[in-house]
């Protein structure tokens, strides 16, 4: 506001200070008519500068051009003006200059800059190490690899201290023979044959009252069994295991006695029993010895203990 004030004040200065300052000269006006003038032109220039503000930029301007044109060029430059024009105007049959255009996207004539992307400093934005977070779900078992191929082998190891003494070594027997020199009759129900004289009885595993082998020894057994038959009779008996009949002994209706044998090889748990049976009645039949020789003869004994592999 202060430049546009200074602008007007240039007018009135120059129009009517000069005629205040003639009048002074020629004597008409005196220092008071002089002072008063002043007054109003400052109180003019008050007044009409805020007015001055609020006129358009773009009217201004045009009052500056319209001022420009209006007043005469100098010869310089008319001169000037003519000789480009006569440079630049195209002459007769010739076309006028064409302009070329050009794409914004063609590589060769870049329109806008690149702008490089902004960098941000990781390390300035990087915060404190928090806490270890809870252990999560395991995972699915990955495929078994292949094998790898052997190692080394090792350098060899300092020699052991001696271990404790072993349990000492166990042989497990179990053997018997026993004879009668009794002869014996079948009747009405079945009878064991209970035999009168031991050959060999280890650990007294078989009992001479009930006729029985007891096996104190799981393994497995050989058994024989040998008898003699009597004339016009049968001779009928069977090797039991238990309540089991396992194998017969037989001999049929003949004018002469003979020698009978049977032999067997059976697996047994603790417990068990063998021992010789005597058919029952329903048919006549006995086995012949007197007190002079023995004719009737049982063996057994272990071949192998279960224990061992």
């Amino acid at each position: 506001m202060l430049l546009r004030v200074s602008a007007w004040r240039a007018p009135l200065r120059g129009g009517r200070i000069r005629s205040v300052g003639s009048a002074g000269r020629s004597g008409k006006m005196g220092s008071s008519a002089q002072g008063l003038v002043l007054r109003c032109c400052l109180l003019l220039a008050i007044a009409w500068g805020p007015v001055l503000s609020l006129v358009p930029r773009g009217q201004q301007e045009q009052l500056e051009w319209e001022e420009k044109e209006v007043l005469p060029s100098p010869p310089d430059r008319v001169k000037r003006d003519e000789e480009t024009q006569a440079k630049y105007s195209p002459s007769q049959g010739e076309d006028l200059p064409t302009s070329r255009c050009y794409r914004c996207c063609d590589p060769g004539t870049p329109v806008y800059q690149a702008i490089p992307p902004p960098q941000i400093n990781i390390t300035i934005l990087k915060g404190e190490k928090g806490d270890q977070g809870d252990r999560g779900l395991q995972g699915k078992y990955g495929k078994t690899g292949s094998t790898g191929a052997r190692g080394h082998i090792g350098p060899k190891g300092q020699k052991g201290s001696m271990g404790a003494p072993g349990d000492r070594c166990k042989n497990y027997y179990a053997a018997f023979s026993v004879g009668r020199k009794k002869p014996l009759h079948s009747n009405d129900y079945f009878q064991p044959v209970i035999f009168d004289t031991q050959f060999v009885n280890l650990y007294d595993h078989f009992n001479m009252f009930t006729g029985k082998f007891y096996c104190y020894v799981p393994g497995v057994y050989f058994f024989s069994l040998n008898v003699h038959t009597w004339n016009q009779k049968e001779t009928y008996l069977h090797i039991m295991k238990n309540q089991e009949e396992v194998v017969i002994l037989y001999a049929q209706v003949s004018d002469r006695s003979i020698m009978q044998s049977q032999s067997l090889m059976l697996e047994l748990r603790e417990q068990d029993e063998v021992w010789v049976r005597l058919f029952k009645g329903e048919r006549e039949n006995a086995v012949f010895s007197d007190e002079f020789d023995t004719y009737i003869t049982f063996s057994g004994y272990l071949v192998k203990p279960a224990s061992e592999p």
